[in-house]
């Protein structure tokens, strides 16, 4: 064995190229890695950001320099495979490039020229080089997706309705001094389940429904504006 993954003096001066050359050597070598497609490792993609979330709100150090490692090692699996494709190619190097190539552009105030002198000033930055990025998009919503966690995609779609001006829903009667924090913020996500649960009712599909009314609501109000 030439690769990294068999040299440590090589790893030792280049981990994340020896991490690639480890991934490659199992693509080669393992069997069950060969035979695994795109699709067919997203619901490994998925546990292990689970995983990764655990370990950022209650794990340890050790177990969060784990867990990024192995969120890590999906992004290096799906390069590899992507590598190896016939018709439309890329490796992890393509997928770097990529990444900093856009990252560079969306931080002017660091790359380039322009200032940034508050979070707020950095978003007007960022959103302004992602829609120049995304011109060809005609909806808000274009890039949103779906298999969101319902909550998850409740506030990125309430994001998405303020900048689409789609009057927001309004917040419950006596919310805010009852609300005083997140604590009690998930105090109450949990009552509200625990009403739909007695009720018989499905809580995920119950706001899932809800914002695809939202949705429509959406795009309703963008076909006005286009017209």
């Amino acid at each position: 064995m030439t690769d990294a993954a068999a040299d440590p003096l090589r790893a030792a001066a280049d981990p994340l190229r020896a991490a690639a050359d480890t991934m490659r050597a199992v693509r080669d070598r393992c069997v069950w890695s060969q035979q695994i497609d795109h699709r067919a490792l997203v619901p490994y993609l998925v546990e292990e950001a689970a995983e990764l979330i655990d370990a950022v709100e209650g794990g340890t150090r050790a177990e969060l320099r784990e867990e990024l490692g192995d969120l890590l090692w999906q992004v290096l699996f799906h390069a590899e495979i992507a590598s190896r494709d016939e018709a439309e190619p890329f490796g992890i190097d393509d997928v770097a490039r990529g990444l900093t190539e856009k990252m560079v552009r969306r931080h002017p105030h660091v790359f380039g020229d322009a200032v940034a002198r508050t979070p707020e000033e950095v978003l007007v930055h960022w959103n302004a080089a992602k829609a120049a990025e995304k011109s060809a998009r005609t909806s808000v919503l274009d890039g949103v997706s779906p298999h969101m966690p319902a909550l998850a995609l409740a506030q990125k779609m309430l994001g998405k309705a303020a900048q689409a001006r789609v009057p927001a829903p309004p917040v419950a009667d006596g919310a805010e001094p009852v609300l005083a924090d997140e604590s009690a913020l998930g105090d109450a996500l949990l009552a509200l389940v625990a009403t739909a649960r007695a009720q018989g009712w499905d809580a995920e599909r119950a706001l899932r429904e809800r914002l695809r009314i939202l949705e429509a609501e959406i795009r309703e109000t963008e076909a006005s504006s286009a017209t």
